[in-house]
């Protein structure tokens, strides 16, 4: 367990600080004291901390003077996680011994805006685990089917055809997120995860592009239901005003995940079928997702929804969110999914990249996304997510479409501006989906969501790579495409609700139960 010492010398007023209980990361309860309070012990009253332990000693050296020992032992409730954020929590109690004044009533930068518990801290982690593994799951195709074509000699438009063709899932996802309403969040999504795992294994032995495509149309079902699913619990879990922040860090983890992809991605310049390896690397999970399978607990908004009955009466989608969320997620993806899947094509036959170079240059653009994704969580949270991603859409949008049309120097000093702004819409804009429609219809809209958006998409893509064709490049194609989120932005600005810090009860009032009515 870690566990900090720290000596100095205080006047009276630091020494008062010291032994005030803390409310930053969490909220300190004084557990017993020795003698003339020589000793004080504080334990966690409320907070993401497995176990927390604070003994402070004091020895007065003179009337002003003392000279203080503070021990701290902690255990954060984040499985998978716990060694990389216990340095950011060190850093966190060091800073608060040495100026206790100005740091120990304030969240650090890095936590979420409203105080985790326990239960929120297991969760999100647990699903922060399980989202990289389906982020890795969900690139294989874009960061693929270009070698992929070439193994098995196949065109633009054909590459087109089959990215769009592959979406044809969607309708097993959507049945298997509308199954989540009856039986649950967590056997769906266990289930989805492990047999994406094991069906995009089999892409590695594909005899042409029809069956790699057709291995990858059944994976992307079953990945597809995992990363909505994961959404809706991390929505039905967070506190009210950490939602944004909470879909940032799993998009952050999920850009982890996809990353991982791109870096093994060198194998394909080693041999024509190099690039099967990637696929059969998800296997290597398998331990840590059924460690994950035991540990996830229950959504506790769906586990209440079964025991309350709260949601079976009057618990209809609405059909006004619905078609914004829907024109959210059609416009959005029409142009983003070309935008992301073509990258690699673009740089191969438009820029002369080799995959060593693809490799780069998407880490070196993509290293800076975190900053948006964050930063874009934190504003949404606590500006509101209708300007936040109104802004993020446009910018985004016309910084993606320079980015196609630039070489050379530019094209990297572009690439990398975009990456800091484009993914602020992810975190201000993805939680519309769930944080819209009440527990007893969620997985359901979310399901016809992700229909909606794979019509996007592979509209997105067709329509894409015609104009690719008849243009001469995509550079050329995407400002045509870029109406769509430029419309969206005022969509987003003049018709959807604002739900920053909302609860879903308040939100959804047939979420209520009787005590709360």
């Amino acid at each position: 367990m870690p566990t900090l010492n720290r000596t100095a010398e205080v006047d009276s007023r630091l020494l008062n600080e010291l032994r005030t209980a803390a409310d930053d990361l969490l909220i300190e309860a004084p557990s017993d004291a020795d003698g003339e309070s020589d000793t004080i012990r504080f334990t966690q009253q409320a907070g993401p901390f497995e176990r927390y332990e604070r003994e402070l000693q004091v020895e007065t050296i003179e009337p002003d003077r003392h000279r203080v020992s503070e021990r701290v032992e902690f255990r954060l409730a984040a499985p998978f996680w716990r060694p990389l954020v216990h340095l950011a929590i060190r850093f966190s109690f060091r800073r608060r011994f040495r100026d206790p004044v100005a740091v120990r009533r304030h969240l650090p930068w890095w936590a979420p805006p409203s105080r985790f518990d326990q239960r929120n801290a297991t969760v999100l982690s647990l699903l922060a685990a399980v989202s990289m593994v389906v982020a890795y799951l969900g690139v294989l195709l874009s960061q693929t089917i270009t070698f992929a074509a070439d193994e098995f000699g196949a065109s633009d438009r054909t590459q087109g055809t089959t990215l769009a063709a592959v979406r044809v899932g969607v309708f097993l996802a959507l049945g298997l997120i509308t199954l989540a309403d009856r039986v649950g969040r967590k056997p769906i999504l266990v289930g989805a995860v492990f047999a994406a795992v094991l069906v995009t294994a089999t892409g590695a032995f594909a005899p042409s592009l029809f069956w790699y495509g057709a291995s990858q149309a059944a994976a992307r079902a079953f990945t597809t239901a995992a990363a909505v699913i994961v959404g809706i619990i991390a929505a039905e879990e967070v506190p009210a005003g950490a939602r944004a922040y909470a879909v940032s860090i799993l998009a952050l983890v999920g850009a982890l995940g996809s990353g991982v992809a791109v870096w093994f991605l060198f194998v394909a310049d080693l041999d024509p079928r190099g690039w099967r390896i990637l696929f059969l690397l998800p296997l290597f999970t398998l331990p840590a997702l059924w460690r994950f399978a035991r540990a996830l607990p229950e959504s506790i908004r769906f586990r209440a929804h079964v025991e309350t009955g709260s949601g079976a009466i009057g618990g209809r989608i609405d059909r006004r969110r619905f078609v914004l969320v829907a024109l959210l997620a059609f416009l959005l993806l029409f142009f983003n999914q070309p935008a992301s899947q073509f990258r690699n094509e673009f740089l191969r036959d438009e820029r002369g990249f080799t995959a060593v170079q693809i490799t780069l240059f998407t880490v070196f653009t993509n290293a800076p996304a975190g900053i948006g994704v964050y930063v874009g969580g934190r504003l949404a949270d606590a500006h509101g997510r209708r300007i936040v991603g109104a802004v993020a859409l446009v910018a985004g949008t016309i910084l993606t479409v320079i980015s196609y049309r630039v070489s050379g120097t530019a094209l990297w000093v572009w690439g990398v501006v975009n990456a800091v702004v484009s993914p602020a819409v992810v975190p201000a804009l993805g939680v519309y989906s769930s944080e819209l429609f009440a527990t007893a219809r969620r997985g359901r809209a979310n399901g016809l969501m992700t229909l909606i958006a794979v019509v996007g998409s592979s509209s997105g893509l067709l329509v894409a790579g015609y104009l690719a064709d008849s243009l001469g490049g995509l550079g050329s194609a995407l400002p045509l495409l870029a109406i769509a989120p430029i419309v969206l932005a005022g969509i987003v600005l003049t018709s959807f609700p604002e739900t920053a810090g909302a609860e879903l009860e308040t939100l959804n009032p047939s979420d209520r139960r009787p005590d709360q009515a």
